[in-house]
């Protein structure tokens, strides 16, 4: 398994710059016959994506998931398609771009970044012969923009209070969107665009890419003549508002989403929802899955009731078995596929060290070996220096643990990968 790659992945980390215009032309174009605008200019074109961990094995990463799934006998047609669909709107991600306000971005289509992100995810799950219809949930979004328009034509060109007064009536009374914590699986729709758009319920992530949609398009279409921002609620229940740029305060600084920040909080709210182990959760993921290994020490202050202990014994052996479980088991193949998608936005170091304890969890000892080993040298090579704090000690000594461990199965000539590896990957599908 460990020469397995498809063609897409082995390029995850360098995109050429000429690939990139071509990407980026390509969209441009479609935007431009999607919505159509006379006094739309045409946008400048960012060719290029910086190696942010400037690693000295990038060509040879390799990603798991896919090829994993294919060797259990699942189809990734179509999650290949949307994979490769992600990496197309990525590769328009400049370090321009990238610090850039959702509200005025140009290269990178967020909305549909954002389904292709849930188009690989639906095919994971649901083994359908058909792929999530992108385009059509496209057309659904920028429906929402042309609605406002008929609706509240007259604010069109009232005051900006007045405008974003309209704007918020109508988005969150007359079409009844609503904000959705997503702390359960009950709840997971709500981190998909194209169920947000379905069913109206959506995260603070989810909603503010939609309020930043209508934002842009009536932009494009000359409506708009004045700076908006929108704000990101960093609370439990609020949701996202539109005020006026010119007012804008130095406290709302951490409340203004760049295009960058926007599809990390996607994806980590993904990778948060499907994390395979959801115990404890005053500790990081990686520890939680350290853990799990026995390679991180457990604090004393962390009990569990007998109760709690028998349900994930239980839920493990269903999940064993090939049935769908509980929330305490997440679920093994869209948290890879969102640490996937996050290590090739390259913005963490820490996102390659979580891939790789998930990998050691699904038997791929090898794989996970050499992005734990990538971190490692990453990490020591960043000139960002690392706040030390005793949560940053433990994982620090469980990759450590980690690796020794890795290394001596490396060492035995004969070892083989646990017979329950394909069970994590393979048919555990529920409706949404």
């Amino acid at each position: 398994m460990s020469g397995l790659a498809s063609p897409w992945i082995l390029g995850a980390f360098h995109f050429s710059s000429s690939s990139s215009s071509s990407a980026t032309s390509d969209e441009n174009s479609r935007f431009a016959i999607r919505h159509p605008c006379p006094c739309t200019s045409p946008s400048p074109s960012y060719s290029g994506v910086v190696c942010r961990y400037k690693f000295t094995a990038a060509n040879d990463l390799k990603f798991v998931l896919h090829d994993a799934l294919d060797s259990a006998g699942t189809d990734t047609t179509h999650a290949r398609a949307a994979r490769d669909g992600f990496c197309s709107q990525i590769k328009n991600l400049s370090d321009l771009e990238r610090e850039i306000s959702i509200s005025i971005n140009k290269e990178v289509d967020l909305g549909k970044t954002a389904l292709f992100i849930a188009a690989e995810d639906d095919s994971l799950i649901s083994h359908s012969s058909v792929p999530l219809p992108v385009d059509a949930f496209i057309d659904r979004l920028d429906s929402l923009s042309m609605g406002y328009c008929s609706q509240y034509s007259s604010s069109l060109g009232s005051s900006p209070e007045t405008f974003l007064e309209c704007l918020n009536r109508y988005l969150y009374v007359n079409k009844g969107f609503r904000r959705n914590s997503a702390r359960n699986q009950l709840e997971q729709r709500a981190l998909y665009l194209h169920s947000v758009l379905t069913h109206r319920s959506g995260s603070a992530s989810m909603l503010s890419l939609v309020y930043s949609e209508i934002l842009k398009m009536l932009r494009l279409w000359g409506l708009l003549n004045f700076d908006v921002e929108v704000f990101f609620p960093h609370d439990s229940h609020s949701s996202p508002r539109g005020y006026l740029k010119q007012k804008s305060k130095e406290a709302d600084q951490p409340h203004i989403m760049t295009s960058q920040s926007l599809l990390v909080k996607i994806l980590r709210d993904l990778k948060d929802a499907f994390w395979p182990f959801q115990l404890d959760h005053t500790r990081s993921l990686f520890l939680r899955a350290a853990e799990a290994a026995n390679c991180s020490d457990r604090s004393n202050n962390v009990k569990e009731s007998a109760f709690e202990l028998a349900s994930v014994k239980a839920a493990q052996h269903r999940l064993e078995r090939g049935v769908w479980t509980s929330v305490r088991f997440g679920d093994m193949r869209r948290a890879l596929s969102a640490c996937e998608r996050l290590i090739i936005l390259e913005t963490d170091l820490n996102e390659l060290r979580d891939y790789g304890a998930l990998l050691y969890h699904c038997g791929f000892y090898e794989e996970s070996l050499q992005y734990l080993k990538i971190y490692q040298d990453a990490e020591k090579s960043s000139l960002q220096e690392q706040p030390s704090s005793s949560f940053r000690d433990l994982e620090k000594n469980a990759v450590e643990k980690l690796m020794i461990r890795l290394n001596l199965i490396m060492m035995e000539e004969d070892w083989t990968r646990p017979s329950n590896v394909g069970n994590f990957l393979h048919n555990n599908s529920d409706p949404w």
